[in-house]
């Protein structure tokens, strides 16, 4: 058997050595920098979790959004929609959509913010890059994290084009992180850079998720959490969430 497992690739290729944990210094990281991330008077930082849809943020990024909560930073979930289906189609109203968000927002410590659009016929194009670059503007992000560019959902496309715009609008002046949402099923050729440890936060994302219950819960979280531990394999931790951090981003720690 090859004896060179994929994390000792990424360590010698520098990727694992550019992975940052919440609440824990990077892995290969130097005395300082481990000293400046145990700093009390260390910035609260805002971040943003842009999502296609209801439940988006909380399936790929729940534990991570704990953990930067739980320090005392300000998070917030960008749903690029309301979630809500045509009733002949048989899915949940607006209202309940919205009421299941919120609460799932508290659990995690965050608070809930759309963008406007329809689930199912995003629009990107000048008018809706501008819509967005406001909302961005207005709440002036130290990090955002977005659907990774190739994933199956158009809805998901669309989140990450509005968010890769109103970054490059802005100057790149915020960290962009890009997450996994169903692993093989919907996100597709993700290779990550950056891992956090979501073992201490992994219940306060199940009861997140699970507060999205007209989304059969179920059945999704299955499939996330097993993403989860097998990041957790690939990082040396019972769970971990994965990330892939934009070139040309600042360096800004994950929580």
């Amino acid at each position: 058997m090859n004896s060179i497992t994929r994390r000792k690739l990424l360590a010698r290729t520098g990727c694992l050595g550019a992975g940052l944990t919440v609440g824990l210094p990077a892995l290969g990281s130097s005395a300082e920098t481990r000293s400046a991330l145990r700093q009390p008077d260390r910035p609260k930082l805002k971040v943003i979790v842009a999502g296609g849809h209801p439940g988006d943020p909380e399936y790929g990024c729940g534990g991570t959004i704990a953990r930067y909560s739980s320090s005392g930073h300000e998070v917030a979930l960008l749903y690029l929609n309301n979630g809500e289906w045509p009733s002949a189609m048989g899915g949940a109203p607006a209202a309940t959509r919205m009421a299941e968000a919120t609460r799932a927002c508290e659990i995690l410590g965050a608070r809930p913010a759309y963008a406007g659009q329809i689930n199912g016929k995003a629009v990107v194009d000048q008018s809706h890059y501008d819509e967005y670059l406001k909302i961005i503007q207005a709440e002036r992000p130290d990090v955002v994290f977005s659907h990774w560019p190739i994933d199956n959902h158009a809805d998901h496309r669309a989140s990450w084009a509005l968010t890769y715009n109103a970054w490059l609008r802005m100057g790149k002046k915020f960290t962009l992180y890009y997450y996994e949402v169903s692993n093989g099923e919907d996100t597709v050729q993700f290779s990550p850079t950056h891992y956090v440890d979501v073992t201490p936060t992994e219940s306060r994302k199940h009861d997140a998720c699970y507060a999205h219950a007209s989304q059969t819960p179920d059945r999704y979280y299955s499939l996330q959490d097993a993403v989860a531990r097998f990041r957790g394999i690939e990082s040396g931790y019972k769970r971990a969430e994965a990330y892939v951090m934009q070139m040309e981003s600042p360096s800004t720690a994950l929580p």
